[in-house]
């Protein structure tokens, strides 16, 4: 008696799948699986005027006056899409550096067509 066995995930197809795949699609996907293992929502699934806990890398930290006073900008990345991170009145937090894995909580707004999560909450994750 013969039993079909169902198709395998490597092989040539999942060979020719990495092949494929740019770094940058590999490293979005890697982002998106970190973020998910500690319970985060995908930027990309945010909107404004809720409260919501990211997760991603920093891309970006500047420091930019708003209404006169310091303000830490911070680019959050998660592989689905970005949100700046403000911390308004700081201007350098030790550890909040490009390339850093964050995870972020707070209430999410858009301006300018971007979405800002003002004075979040925020864990400082392991490098990887």
């Amino acid at each position: 008696m013969s039993t079909a066995e169902p198709p395998k995930r490597g092989g040539l197809r999942g060979l020719l799948s990495r092949l494929t795949t740019s770094q940058s699609e590999i490293e979005a996907q890697e982002l998106r699986e970190d973020a998910d293992e500690v319970g985060a929502t995908p930027i990309a699934a945010c909107g404004g005027r809720r409260r919501f806990c990211v997760a991603g890398t920093l891309r970006t930290v500047t420091l930019r006056p708003r209404g006169g006073a310091p303000a830490l900008e911070a680019e959050l990345y998660d592989g689905s899409d970005v949100i700046d991170l403000v911390w308004l009145g700081r201007r350098r937090i030790i550890g909040i550096e490009p390339g850093r894995p964050v995870k972020a909580e707070g209430l999410v707004s858009i301006q300018d067509g971007r979405k800002v999560m003002f004075n979040p909450r925020y864990e400082l994750r392991p490098g990887s």
